[in-house]
């Protein structure tokens, strides 16, 4: 098995529960801060999967509690999938058929390419690379089954 272990259904493999940690690091100031909690996928009555995730956030000293939702909508295959806001705007695609991808989100002024790669079937991790005019970030994430 080579770096990336390869997804054969998305939906599947994200179903459940994560534990998450993720480390924001603000590169013009070389400030970090850190996100720890959970992200529960649950399946949706019209298909995919609703993304919860629920925290804390630790930044400059300061923990404050954070959320987000997204929805992860079937894609063209069962490797693949249509990742949304809570609202419905598009987000990303998400193809993890070789255990690796990438994909650019453009947001105003600003550019985030994720990348995303699978380690096995209990771990798999998101990196962030955020850049605009006043944005200068990597946003690091590990997911991982509670055991």
């Amino acid at each position: 098995m080579g770096e990336f272990w390869p997804v054969e259904d998305v939906l599947t493999y994200l179903g459940g529960n994560w534990r998450v940690e993720r480390t924001v690091r603000d590169l013009a100031s070389d400030a970090e801060g850190r996100f720890t909690g959970t992200t529960v996928f649950e399946p949706l009555e019209e298909g995919g999967l609703l993304h919860r995730e629920s925290g804390t956030f630790v930044w400059q000293g300061v923990a404050r509690p954070a959320e987000r939702t997204l929805r992860f909508l079937p894609g063209q295959g069962p490797g693949t999938a249509l990742v949304r806001f809570s609202d419905g705007r598009p987000f990303h695609d998400l193809d993890l058929t070789t255990g690796r991808y990438v994909a650019d989100h453009p947001c105003a002024a600003d550019l985030y390419r994720g990348e995303f790669t699978v380690r096995d079937e209990h771990h798999w991790r998101s990196v962030w690379r955020v850049r605009g005019p006043a944005k200068d970030l990597v946003l690091t994430t590990g997911y991982a089954r509670p055991t």
